[in-house]
């Protein structure tokens, strides 16, 4: 019986989730000058509770930069965006479930919880949208915070700048066509 007290004392003491608050801005992707020009920063912030997954985040990523067709993404933990050693989670295979053999990919997005990143303040990550078009995301943790408010999470609490089309025209604003390319320095 004594046995069976501890471990009820155990389970109401554990440690709350948190809550992270993450600064998430467009670093690169097929946005024209024009855009650039008129929305100089693209930023969205959120709240998400430890407990949630990468998979929540991209919903609430996807969500808050208003896309509208869902495509492959990953999250990367490393130096900069692509960088070829970066710890990286990822979407199942579809067919079986498995995930990729190679010894940079961590874990599944639907399985690895914030909490599980072992984030801190200040530390930045990537987020990778659409392989084809290239959608570049920078990820800072602003903040994280121990008790959990009552409320619904993710949440957006800021945003900065116009959601860029997910499919621009780049013919049709002043012929600019080209991608723009922007380059961060992210650390482990």
């Amino acid at each position: 019986m004594a046995a069976r007290t501890k471990s009820i004392r155990k389970a109401s003491t554990a440690k709350k989730p948190g809550v992270y608050t993450l600064e998430i801005h467009i670093i690169g992707g097929p946005v024209t000058d024009a855009f650039i020009e008129r929305n100089p920063v693209v930023a969205r912030t959120l709240e998400i509770r430890g407990d949630q997954t990468l998979q929540d985040l991209h919903a609430a990523i996807f969500d808050a930069f208003d896309r509208e067709e869902e495509h492959l993404y990953e999250f990367q933990l490393g130096k900069a965006p692509n960088h070829p050693k970066a710890k990286r989670y990822v979407l199942p295979d579809p067919m079986d479930g498995s995930i990729e053999d190679d010894p940079y990919v961590m874990g599944a997005v639907h399985r690895t919880t914030i909490a599980s990143l072992g984030l801190k303040v200040d530390q930045i990550f990537g987020y990778w949208f659409d392989f084809g078009d290239d959608w570049w995301h920078q990820i800072m943790v602003m903040a994280i915070g121990d008790a959990v408010p009552r409320r619904r999470y993710p949440k957006v609490v800021k945003r900065q700048g116009q959601s860029p089309p997910q499919y621009p025209d780049v013919d049709d604003e002043d012929g600019d066509d080209e991608e723009l390319e922007f380059e961060i320095e992210m650390e482990d």
